[in-house]
C-alpha cells in the first residue's frame, strides 16, 4: 500500500511521512526511490483486542511493522500459557525463527491492544536486501533484537521477580498499563498471588516513603 506523500523530502517534511519510513530512518536514510519499492510491497491491516495474530505451530511468512497496538509474545508449555516478551508500537517484528529458517513456529502472537499493523511478505522482504538502506535497516534492527533478548536473559538470571518488577515500576514500562496482570506474572516466572504479593509490597512501601 501505497502512502500518498512519497515524494516529500524526508529532510523538510518528516511529520508527513508513512509511518513505517519514519521508524526506519531512525536507524537508515532511505532513498525516496527505495522507500517506493518498500511501500509497493506494505498491506495495512487492522486487528482487534484478543485477536491471534499468529499461531503456535504455524508458519510465519511475514515482516510486521506495528504502527499502533500492544502485543504479547508467549508460548505453550505442557498447557500452560508462557509470556515470553511484550512488543509495543512503534516496532518492526516477526516470529524471527520461524521466519527465517521455515520451520513451525513455537511462538504465539497475541494482540492485547487494537492494532493497525503493516505487513509484508517474507519473500520480498529478502528481495529487498538487495537495496543498501533496507539492507541496514534489517541488520540494525537484528542486532537491537539480539540485544534486547540478551537483556532479558541477563535480567533472568541474575534479578529476582521482585527486583524485575521494582525496574518495570520505575522505568514506566508500558506492560503495566497494557497487559493483564496474569500476563505480567508469567512473563515474570511466578504465579499471580505473588505478583500480588510483590505489587502490595512495592506501594505499601512506596507509601510510606513519601
Amino acid at each position: 500500500m501505497r502512502n500518498g506523500n512519497h515524494n516529500l523530502d524526508i529532510s523538510i517534511k518528516p511529520y508527513f511521512l508513512h509511518p513505517f519510513r519514519k521508524y526506519i530512518v531512525q536507524y537508515t536514510p532511505v532513498l525516496h526511490t527505495e522507500w517506493e519499492l518498500i511501500a509497493s510491497c506494505l498491506v495495512r491491516a487492522e486487528y482487534s483486542r484478543g485477536d491471534i495474530l499468529l499461531k503456535s505451530g504455524k508458519l510465519c511468512r511475514k515482516l510486521y511493522f506495528l504502527e499502533s497496538g500492544f502485543l504479547r509474545f508467549y508460548i505453550d508449555k505442557d498447557g500452560r500459557d508462557i509470556t515470553k516478551f511484550f512488543t509495543h508500537s512503534p516496532y518492526c517484528f516477526t516470529a524471527q525463527k520461524s521466519f527465517t529458517t521455515d520451520a513451525p513456529s513455537d511462538e504465539a502472537i497475541e494482540v492485547l491492544q487494537d492494532a493497525v499493523i503493516w505487513e509484508m511478505p517474507k519473500k520480498e522482504a529478502f528481495d529487498l536486501l538487495v537495496y543498501p538502506h533496507w539492507s541496514t535497516f534489517i541488520r540494525k534492527l537484528i542486532q537491537e533484537v539480539q540485544f534486547n533478548t540478551e537483556q532479558i536473559l541477563e535480567d533472568l538470571q541474575n534479578l529476582t521477580a521482585e527486583e524485575r518488577y521494582v525496574n518495570m515500576v520505575e522505568a514506566g514500562d508500558q506492560i503495566l498499563i497494557h497487559a493483564p496482570l496474569k500476563d505480567i506474572a508469567s512473563y515474570l516466572g511466578i504465579a499471580p498471588q505473588s505478583l500480588s504479593r510483590i505489587r502490595k509490597k512495592y506501594w505499601t512501601t512506596s507509601t510510606k516513603l513519601t
